[in-house]
C-alpha cells in the first residue's frame, strides 16, 4: 500500500506544480503594462521610427540601383552609337575604295579598248 500512497502524492505534487505555473503565468500577464502606458507607447513609437528609417534606406538603395542601371544603359547606348557610326564610316570608306577601284578598272579597260582601236586603225 505504500506504493499507492507514493503515486497519489506524486499526482498531488504535479497538480500543485501545474497550479503554481498557471498562477505565475497569470501574474506575468497582469504585470504587463496596458496599451496606453507611456512605456508601451514609447516602444511603439521607437519601432515605428525604426520601420520608417528602414523604408527610407530601402527606397534610397532602390533609387541608387535605378540610377546606376540608367547610367549603365546610357553608357551601353553610347557604345552602340559609337559602334554604329564606326560601322557606317567603314562602310563609306569601303564604298569609296570600291568606287575608286571600279573607276581604275574602267579607265584601264577604256585604255585597252582605245589601244586596240588604235592598232586596228593603223
Amino acid at each position: 500500500m505504500y506504493v499507492g500512497q507514493f503515486k497519489a502524492n506524486q499526482l498531488v505534487d504535479r497538480l500543485e506544480a501545474a497550479a503554481k505555473a498557471r498562477q505565475a503565468t497569470i501574474a506575468r500577464f497582469r504585470a504587463c503594462p496596458s496599451a496606453d502606458d507611456p512605456i508601451v507607447l514609447a516602444r511603439q513609437s521607437a519601432r515605428r521610427a525604426v520601420i520608417q528609417a528602414r523604408e527610407v534606406r530601402v527606397n534610397e538603395r532602390e533609387i541608387a540601383r535605378l540610377a546606376t542601371e540608367a547610367q549603365r544603359e546610357a553608357e551601353a547606348l553610347a557604345v552602340r552609337e559609337r559602334e554604329a557610326t564606326e560601322a557606317a564610316r567603314q562602310a563609306a570608306e569601303k564604298a569609296e575604295r570600291q568606287a575608286a577601284l571600279a573607276a581604275e578598272q574602267k579607265a584601264a579597260r577604256d585604255a585597252r579598248f582605245a589601244a586596240r582601236k588604235a592598232r586596228v586603225r593603223r
